[in-house]
């Protein structure tokens, strides 16, 4: 099982990191598009061991809305009553993230009450179908704007996905060394708290030291510069946490507070 990890870590990192540093936006959209499809497929078929049958086709096709929302760059910031944006997105535009949401609430309120399932399989299906979109596909389309936020976005997204690579390979062989807790055994049984809890260290540990290194390396870079406001130039592998908070603060259009915790 180990060695099936490795081969595909070994085929797919080089191409998520060529698209992330040297593919267009557009290009990550549809990678992006792609993977949550693929991710929605496998969190509804864990649901459905447990007896949660999810509405599939709505929630995968409110999830490519939200993404297109994203790509489009038009998501307005706070909050819009879903009346207001659907009208709104109608006129003209492309679909907002509250009309996107409001959509996918109005289409499962149809859906759990005037189709064929009985209402005690229904309320568990628009339950696992929720969960989906807010969990999976609503995260993951912040990859975007993430790539797109200037110069320095597809260097943030990368270190967000290593990040997240890091504390996935801890986990594994941690809980596969001395795991003894299972997390949800009937879902994921190799799953342990153990690596679970190793995870969130590793990637809290991270960004503590990313947090640390940007507020030192920009406070260097500012009194060699004698320019307030300057910023670290030429970001490479080994700066990218370095940059991340300065970064993220003064130029990204967006907090990260999914991703590093703020």
């Amino acid at each position: 099982m180990t060695w099936k990890r490795v081969a595909t870590a070994a085929v797919l990192i080089p191409f998520a990191v060529g698209l992330v540093l040297w593919g267009s936006t557009a290009l990550l959209a549809l990678a992006v598009a792609l993977v949550t499809l693929l991710a929605l497929f496998e969190y509804f078929a864990l649901g459905e061991a447990i007896g949660h049958r999810a509405y599939r086709f709505w929630t995968a096709t409110c999830a490519l809305v939200l993404i297109y929302s994203q790509w489009q760059g038009n998501a307005e910031h706070g909050y819009v009553l879903g009346l207001v944006a659907l009208e709104r997105r109608l006129r003209g535009g492309p679909p907002s993230l509250d009309a996107a949401f409001f959509l996918f609430v109005l289409g499962i309120a149809i859906l759990t009450l005037f189709t064929k399932r009985p209402m005690v399989e229904g309320l568990p299906s628009a339950g696992i179908s929720a969960s989906g979109l807010i969990l999976i596909a609503f995260p993951l389309s912040f990859a975007i704007p993430l790539h797109a936020a200037g110069p320095q976005g597809p260097a943030l997204l990368l270190f967000a996905m290593v990040i997240i690579w890091v504390g996935d390979t801890a986990a594994y062989f941690v809980g596969r060394s001395i795991g003894r807790y299972k997390l949800a055994p009937h879902l994921s049984p190799k799953k342990t708290w153990e690596g679970t809890v190793c995870r969130c260290r590793i990637c809290w540990g991270w960004r503590r030291w990313g947090t640390w290194r940007g507020r030192w390396a920009t406070s260097w870079n500012r009194r060699i510069n004698g320019a307030r406001g300057s910023r670290i130039r030429g970001v490479s592998c080994r700066d990218m946490a370095a940059c991340l908070t300065e970064s993220t603060r003064s130029s990204s259009p967006f907090r990260l507070s999914g991703i590093i915790g703020y």
